[in-house]
């Protein structure tokens, strides 16, 4: 939602997943780092195994964070461990997304590092936000099914 907001706002473009796809349908072949992932050969399915890729990721990091949060978190979320965890995903995509990508380190060989950067920072800001919300859901059907 974040996302799509940017972009109609601001015509801020959006995150292409396919490269993500693209990234791990290399991997079998022994490729895990592209001089640039925009030009690597296209692979069959490499959207469709970017987006679920995007998704299983952020579906496995929220399962971490409720293992890695206090064992009454999720009974009674607050904001910020969301946010921090949200946020802190963010060095995944500086140290190893963006170097794989062959876009350096936290996107140091882009036209606009800053702005990439930033841009990736509100993308995980907005995933804790996100974490928070699902999280107060889940209480929510927790303390209903109870």
């Amino acid at each position: 939602v974040w996302a799509l907001l940017l972009n109609r706002a601001f015509s801020v473009p959006l995150a292409n997943y396919c490269h993500v796809g693209r990234w791990l349908r290399h991997m079998p072949e022994g490729t895990f780092v592209h001089p640039s992932i925009a030009t690597a050969a296209q692979k069959r399915s490499e959207c469709a195994v970017g987006w679920i890729a995007h998704y299983v990721i952020g579906a496995v990091y929220a399962l971490v964070l409720v293992a890695l949060a206090s064992d009454n978190w999720l009974a009674r979320p607050t904001l910020l461990p969301a946010m921090l965890f949200g946020i802190g995903t963010v060095v995944v995509t500086y140290l190893v997304m963006q170097p794989s990508f062959g876009l350096g380190i936290a996107a140091s060989r882009t036209h606009r590092p800053a702005q990439a950067r930033l841009r990736s920072l509100m993308a995980h800001t907005a995933f804790g936000v996100g974490l928070y919300v699902c999280a107060v859901g889940v209480s929510y059907v927790l303390r209903v099914h109870a």
